[in-house]
């Protein structure tokens, strides 16, 4: 299986794909925990990385196609992948076409998950996290059991600047913006399948499923 996840913020392709990957026995390749990790750990392209990320400036895409191609090329990904969230521009998915080319593992299927506004909405803006220990939690799906307190700590709970409404409206703006020509970029070649991201997890675990080992459409 070689299959691309795609999808707004809030979407629950990261969920999915985790344990799918394990359940494909594949590697789940998430471009954000690779960033961190191979900064964390000091490779030249992890320090490359972080350089960018101290400034606050995104890594560019070469970068990045260079961390993917490095991953890939080990011998755990010869069986397949699952990407997560990568690529987000067309500019990145014309670099990925000719890494896997080089590679001779192109993509199957790019899967991209559906999900209503309102509904990311509730999502990204129902977490609240423990000022003293960083807890997360979430209003609907995962409530504390006293409001605005911590269950580990007793601590005040508050939202995150980066989980308000406004700065939530302006991510999903910027990825629909960014996505929607990726999508049909994917579409002309026939890889696309579009699954609905509501409803049960394991509804959706298995319309990904599906769809990934299906036909696209």
């Amino acid at each position: 299986m070689r299959v691309a996840f795609l999808g707004p913020p809030g979407a629950g392709k990261g969920t999915q794909a985790r344990e799918l990957a394990q359940e494909w026995d594949v590697p789940h390749v998430a471009t954000g925990e690779m960033l961190r990790e191979a900064a964390a750990v000091g490779t030249p392209l992890g320090r490359e990385a972080k350089g960018y990320m101290d400034r606050g400036a995104l890594v560019p895409d070469d970068v990045i196609i260079r961390m993917i191609a490095d991953r890939l090329r080990r011998s755990d990904a010869r069986k397949g992948f699952l990407l997560d969230g990568f690529p987000r521009t067309i500019a990145q998915a014309e670099g990925l076409e000719r890494l896997l080319k080089d590679l001779g593992q192109p993509l199957e299927r790019v899967v991209y998950f559906d999900v209503s506004e309102p509904e990311l909405l509730r999502r990204l803006t129902g977490r609240r996290v423990c000022r003293a220990c960083q807890t997360a939690f979430h209003l609907v799906s995962a409530p504390p059991k006293t409001p605005g307190v911590c269950d580990r700590c007793g601590g005040e709970l508050y939202q995150r600047e980066d989980d308000s409404e406004a700065t939530v409206r302006n991510r999903l703006g910027v990825y629909a913006r960014q996505t929607a020509p990726l999508l049909d970029w994917y579409r002309g070649r026939g890889l696309l399948v579009t699954v609905p991201g509501e409803g049960p997890i394991a509804d959706i675990r298995r319309g990904v499923r599906e769809a990934a080992r299906g036909t696209a459409a």
